[in-house]
């Protein structure tokens, strides 16, 4: 049976909000407060549609946002395009309190004109200071887990692309220790695509919450922490600097508050 039954859009946008809720719903069950995920609906201004920011503030996560957009423009931003657009995707941050759990990344978006439409996402963990080889391990045996179906070249291509993607030019070296990254993947094969698409989200969390229950559990000092949050610092310039999804969203009109829920809520320099 298609995987479309009705409309492309639709199909897409519930199976988003979907994960959404899932990833909202384990994340809370590490949370060591009574602090939960407080949703905030917004409008898009330049057009329709809107989305919906989730975040965290706690003592587990310091702060994490997974948030779920969906927009309808009358002029798509940047060079990928042109004219009218469509889209939507979920985005999410984690900030630890403990230094030794990694900030974890996770992006999948669906982007459609008139004349084309396309896929794109992936994830990718940043240990603040503390890499555990291990943890490197698991998340991208995952990563390949999630992508092997679709054939032995994928994963390392898309690992490549996320390395070069998350680089940071002026630091000289990568953001984190790396993951999967793919854009404008449309082969022509709709339902094969699609699939790709949602194996990703599918493992996701596979990828993350055994990496969080073994470094939650973990000591740290002061130092620990003023490590932590130079490396935030590097986060951030990243994130304002580099990143194409913080460009987009501005040139695009969307929300600066959900935009910006990648950033850190504490960092040094």
């Amino acid at each position: 049976m298609s995987e479309f039954p009705s409309s492309r859009r639709e199909s897409v946008v519930l199976y988003l909000k979907s994960l959404r809720d899932r990833i909202v719903a384990d994340f809370e069950t590490l949370e060591a407060s009574q602090a939960r995920f407080e949703r905030s609906p917004w409008d898009y201004q330049k057009g329709s549609g809107g989305g919906e920011m989730s975040v965290i503030r706690g003592e587990t996560f310091e702060k994490a946002a997974v948030n779920w957009s969906g927009v309808l423009g009358t002029k798509f931003p940047g060079s990928d395009a042109d004219g009218p657009f469509f889209a939507t995707g979920v985005s999410l941050i984690t900030h630890m309190k403990n230094p030794k759990a990694p900030t974890v990344h996770f992006n999948i978006r669906y982007l459609e004109t008139p004349e084309k439409f396309w896929w794109g996402g992936g994830f990718d963990l940043t240990p603040m200071g503390f890499p555990y080889a291990e943890d490197t391990a698991h998340f991208h045996a995952v990563a390949e887990k999630a992508l092997s179906p679709f054939g032995p070249d994928i994963y390392p291509s898309y690992k490549e692309r996320a390395a070069e993607y998350f680089y940071i030019p002026h630091r000289k070296r990568e953001r984190g220790v790396g993951g999967i990254f793919f854009d404008h993947l449309n082969t022509g094969d709709l339902e094969r695509d699609f699939a790709l698409w949602k194996s990703v989200g599918d493992h996701f969390l596979e990828a993350i919450m055994p990496i969080y229950g073994r470094r939650l559990r973990e000591t740290w000092s002061e130092a620990d922490r003023r490590l932590q949050l130079e490396r935030r610092g590097h986060y951030a310039e990243f994130n304002l600097v580099y990143d194409r999804g913080t460009r987009f969203g501005f040139l695009s009109g969307g929300n600066p508050e959900a935009i910006l829920c990648s950033l850190p809520p504490l960092a040094s320099w």
